[in-house]
């Protein structure tokens, strides 16, 4: 159940990140009739918070969590403890 859930939350953050970035390309930000009608529009702020805000929280969690995990795997290593 533990790598199910690892797994969803790995592709939960793929579809974000990808979003955040694709966010960044699909619309004209000298232009605000291409961001206006976006969800956090009419500003430009508030579209890129909606839309790229989740994307960077994910980027965060999933640099915390490799991070975690190879310090957690260092100390098992150095103190001589077995590995799963």
């Amino acid at each position: 159940m533990r790598k199910v859930l690892a797994a969803l939350g790995i592709l939960a953050a793929a579809f974000f990140i990808t979003r955040a970035i694709m966010e960044l390309f699909a619309i004209d930000m000298g232009d605000p009739a291409t961001y206006r009608l976006d969800w956090g529009g009419p500003s430009l702020a508030g579209v890129l918070a909606v839309h790229c805000g989740p994307g960077i929280v994910a980027a965060a969690l999933v640099i915390y969590a490799v991070v975690r995990r190879r310090r957690a795997r260092r100390s098992r290593v150095s103190t001589g403890a077995s590995s799963r």
